[in-house]
């Protein structure tokens, strides 16, 4: 459980910012023991991968917070999030410290896939809500949720390594947002429609309407 927790909050990190948890799980294996990876992925906390990660990770930040330039950069990312997300949960898997099981460790492709859908959920999320942002606020909000969304993304990190049941609120917390944001699109959708408040959701096909008289 300790295993899948930490993977799935890795995962939702990588969908917010990919480079975010694979420089601190890179540095965190190198420098401390809170954190020794499978020796099939010792290559992330190689000094060639935390030094490429860290150069990725500055220049996502950068231009992501750059309102048209982030739409971009999401388009550029939609396979980039979902794999470093697959191999985040990879690493937590197979982790000594995390747990004791070796069922993960020998099914590391579950963990890879769970991963990967994860991530991508959690990216598809981000993508859907940043033209809101960008439309509602004229550019000026996008720096601000950027940043937000790359300083959750370091806390969720740290908080599936250190605390991994709190990742359990952090995925309730990631289910809500994404039926905010699919109900605010709906609505949006009907406005520009014509149609009447409301009628976004929960609205029958136009051929199922019955008629008021026989």
């Amino acid at each position: 459980m300790l295993a899948a927790l930490t993977g799935a909050g890795l995962s939702a990190a990588a969908g917010l910012n990919a480079f975010i948890p694979f420089v601190l799980v890179g540095m965190l294996d190198r420098f401390t023991n809170l954190l020794d990876l499978p020796p099939s992925l010792d290559w992330i906390s190689s000094w060639w991968a935390i030094g490429v990660g860290m150069a990725l990770l500055v220049a996502d930040v950068v231009f992501d917070k750059v309102p048209g330039v982030d739409h971009v950069s999401d388009v550029l990312q939609t396979a980039v999030r979902p794999l470093m997300g697959g191999v985040m949960f990879a690493a937590a898997s197979g982790a000594q410290q995390i747990e004791q099981s070796d069922w993960w460790r020998d099914n590391p492709w579950v963990g890879a896939a769970i991963g990967v859908a994860l991530a991508g959920t959690v990216h598809a999320g981000k993508a859907l809500s940043r033209p809101i942002v960008n439309a509602g606020t004229f550019g000026l909000g996008t720096p601000f949720v950027s940043a937000a969304e790359d300083v959750t993304s370091a806390t969720v990190t740290i908080l599936a390594i250190l605390v991994p049941v709190l990742v359990v609120l952090v995925l309730i917390a990631i289910g809500f947002a994404l039926w905010r944001i699919l109900r605010f699109r709906r609505r949006r959708a009907a406005r520009r429609a014509g149609l009447p408040p409301g009628s976004g959701e929960g609205l029958a096909p136009p051929g199922d309407a019955q008629p008021s008289h026989p």
